[in-house]
């Protein structure tokens, strides 16, 4: 006895399901291609970054258009003049 389960829709609903299933690897799949892609990128940003605080909020204002070129480029100069008198350094 086959209670009517025979071949009039299981096997639809089961096709179904494969492909459900095939879009969630495909979605989960480009999911932590970006997510590996922004923490890259982000680790880059980190990684252009100075230790010297004064020197990011500097660079930050210069991007910003705060300050122009000239100005960016006296006060690094004073900076890093500051980074040579210091003890250690």
């Amino acid at each position: 006895m086959m209670y009517g389960f025979g071949m009039h829709g299981g096997g639809l609903l089961a096709a179904l399901a494969v492909v459900l299933l095939i879009a969630a690897v495909i979605a989960g799949g480009v999911v932590l291609l970006r997510r590996s892609t922004a923490d890259r990128a982000d680790r880059a940003d980190r990684a252009d970054r100075t230790d010297d605080p004064a020197e990011d909020i500097l660079a930050e204002r210069f991007a910003r258009g705060a300050i122009d070129e000239q100005e960016y480029h006296r006060r690094l100069e004073i900076l890093e003049q500051r980074e040579h008198r210091r003890p250690g350094a």
